[in-house]
């Protein structure tokens, strides 16, 4: 009994010393956890990818207008036959074959005008001596003019009768003529140097004067006929370089010969008539690209890496003062070796990624390094 008494008379203080230690131990604990909390530092984003940066730099760039159009001949001769009703026997040329002028491309059966021919010839030599013969008696009535054998009206009527005579047979040679240059068309000849790009001629045929038999590019030539619009036009000057690509070719140089002195009135457009130099990859009928060179001027370029081409826009992304990337839609130019002209979109104290622009996205922030430090 007494020693329950004495521990109920110590337990009270106990219990009482025991949660003022507890209560000041969470204290302590709670003061050094706020005090911890204030001593760490926030921490700083970690950027996305190290990157060297790039300005836009003025260059001298060449200047050029770009057209669409057709390759078409410079001229083409339209060849056909001038004799009539003749059968054609001979078709020397087809499609392709280059032709000098005068040379044979087609003949026609000559046995008709070669008859016709012989047949003037004949009649000819009969005017030739019915001529002789009134030559002879007109001079004998002009002997005996002086001796009054004859009567004036007489010898009028030799001299008379050589005219007559001399007449028939100007008229007669000059038969023989035609039927000479008959003979001669059923040869059909070219008429110029030049290149044959179709054919009509069939052998056996009978064809009627001016049927077409062949028809021909003039000495080779193709132009190129560039639509240009109507604002572009007060810059072309004939003599200006083209450079003009035809489908699945290579780049053919030509040089501007004329310009149309009307521009369509639906299209606005004016044709440009550009001759090109002999290719074998160009073709009359052809559609080709090209470009007008029209001098140099001053622009702003960029690496090609450094410009992104994104749901059909070009975009650079600009490095701001807190080392964050702005994606910044560009307009661009021409190409010229691995730059890139921008023509708008950008100043010219720009600073952009210069490469790997693809791995980072609007608002990363980067490290900026020099090129040769940058991984």
């Amino acid at each position: 009994m007494k020693t329950n008494m004495s521990m109920k008379r110590f337990s009270k203080p106990l219990l009482l010393a025991l949660a003022a230690a507890a209560l000041l131990g969470a204290a302590a604990l709670t003061v050094r956890a706020a005090d911890d909390k204030k001593a760490a530092p926030t921490a700083a984003p970690r950027p996305a990818l190290s990157v060297t940066t790039t300005q836009p730099q003025r260059a001298t760039l060449p200047l050029h207008i770009a057209a669409n159009g057709n390759i078409a001949a410079w001229q083409e001769a339209i060849i056909g036959t001038e004799a009539n009703g003749l059968r054609l026997a001979e078709v020397r040329v087809n499609v392709g074959d280059a032709v000098k002028r005068g040379q044979v491309l087609a003949t026609f059966a000559p046995d008709m005008m070669q008859a016709d021919v012989a047949q003037i010839r004949a009649v000819v030599a009969e005017a030739e001596a019915a001529l002789a013969e009134a030559a002879a008696n007109a001079a004998r009535a002009r002997e005996l003019q002086s001796s009054g054998a004859l009567s004036d009206q007489q010898i009028n009527q030799y001299a008379t009768a050589e005219r007559t005579a001399q007449a028939r047979l100007d008229a007669q040679r000059a038969q023989a003529n035609v039927q000479a240059l008959r003979l001669r068309q059923t040869q059909v000849l070219a008429p110029d140097d030049g290149v044959i790009s179709a054919r009509s001629a069939t052998v056996g045929a009978v064809l009627p004067a001016g049927q077409e038999l062949f028809r021909m590019i003039r000495q080779g030539r193709l132009e190129w006929r560039a639509e240009v619009p109507a604002s572009d036009l007060a810059r072309l000057k004939p003599g200006m370089s083209a450079s003009v690509t035809p489908a699945g070719g290579p780049p053919i140089a030509g040089k501007v010969r004329m310009l149309a002195p009307t521009v369509d009135p639906l299209t606005r457009n004016g044709i440009v008539y550009v001759d090109l130099a002999p290719s074998r990859d160009a073709r009359a009928g052809m559609f080709a690209r090209g470009e007008f060179d029209i001098g140099t001027g001053q622009g702003l370029t960029l690496p090609q890496s450094a410009v992104l081409l994104r749901d059909g826009f070009s975009y650079v992304l600009r490095v701001g003062a807190d080392a964050k990337v702005s994606e910044t839609k560009v307009t661009v130019g021409q190409r010229l070796g691995d730059r890139v002209e921008i023509t708008g979109g950008l100043d010219a104290n720009a600073r952009v990624v210069a490469s790997g622009g693809g791995f980072l996205s609007d608002g990363d922030i980067v490290r900026v390094v020099d090129a040769g430090v940058a991984k």
